[in-house]
């Protein structure tokens, strides 16, 4: 993967079995439905797909079990990142293994780094794992408790991390996204990560994004994208501005375990989050579905269901 990525990338959700073990059963039909809803490609074991949450060999099963159903129709990123940098480093080598198409990963986030130049030293640990991928560096800030200055990290990694390809960014300091976008005559691919925020990331010249609410969303996103493409800024302004009514029910909810009651609304039951992330309750999956209903939202993402699962 030597080109820039275009358009969405979803951050998909790992699905479960009731009693907590991994459902791959899932993954070939959850491909096929992302393909069909114009995605570029897939985030495994982020975020949304409760990477942290999993041990190093379920990790790996779910990173093969996306990479085989791809069958190379969809771009596949592995979330490589954990608190033991050997550990990340085991599934940045597994990645290359099974084909995937880069990876990324998170800062350390129990002892984190305590300097630009101490994280460049983690990810190029990381990375020099696997060199013969592409590799981005996820800035959560958020989640990791990690936030320092991103020109300064591509400055530095830049210079010692051969195979960095740039950064999934997933904060909402724009200006220091477009700097990065900007910086030394664009070379490194800087990926969007706030769902919400994807109008403004357009604007300062975002061509790609990484998110969670792609997984269900992507067609409604992708006209945003489309109409902005065409200059006709009123309707980018009008569908972003559902959207973002959207997220603003959502964010109500535990954002994970909301989302995975949206794909369950909508006909995927990807089964429960593990603890500490807690599965919604029927009142409030109840409650939250009224809400969606109120905004037409099934209406306007449609509701069809996994196809037959052999």
């Amino acid at each position: 993967m030597s080109k820039k990525i275009e358009g969405l990338i979803a951050a998909a959700f790992t699905p479960f079995y009731e009693d907590g073990s991994i459902n791959t059963s899932l993954i070939p039909p959850l491909v096929d439905k992302l393909l069909r809803d114009g995605v570029r490609g897939i985030f495994v074991c982020g975020s949304n797909g409760e990477g942290p949450n999993m041990t190093l060999e379920e990790r790996k099963l779910v990173a093969e079990a996306f990479v085989k159903a791809a069958a190379g129709r969809l771009l596949i990123i592995v979330h490589v990142g954990h608190s033991c940098i050997t550990e990340a480093k085991i599934l940045a080598a597994h990645a290359v293994t099974i084909g995937a198409d880069a990876f990324s990963a998170v800062a350390a986030f129990y002892f984190k780094p305590s300097s630009v130049e101490n994280l460049v030293d983690c990810m190029a640990d990381i990375a020099g794992a696997a060199t013969g991928l592409p590799f981005y560096y996820y800035h959560i800030p958020h989640l990791t408790g990690v936030g320092m200055d991103m020109i300064e990290f591509l400055r530095l990694g830049g210079r010692r991390i051969p195979n960095l390809a740039g950064i999934k960014y997933t904060a909402a300091t724009i200006q220091e996204y477009q700097a990065c976008l900007n910086y030394s005559q664009g070379r490194f691919d800087i990926l969007y990560g706030v769902d919400e925020l994807l109008l403004p990331a357009l604007a300062a010249g975002a061509k790609a994004a990484i998110g969670s609410t792609y997984t269900f969303a992507a067609p409604l996103y992708l006209r945003t994208m489309e109409a902005f493409e065409k200059g006709d800024m009123e309707t980018a302004r009008q569908q972003h501005a559902y959207l973002v009514e959207v997220i603003r029910i959502l964010l109500k909810y535990p954002p994970i375990p909301g989302q995975k009651a949206i794909m369950q609304m909508l006909g995927w039951d990807l089964g429960p989050c593990r603890l500490p992330l807690a599965t919604l309750d029927k009142e409030s999956f109840d409650e939250f579905h009224r809400e969606l209903a109120a905004l037409s939202f099934f209406d306007k993402v449609g509701t069809r269901k996994p196809q037959h699962i052999s």
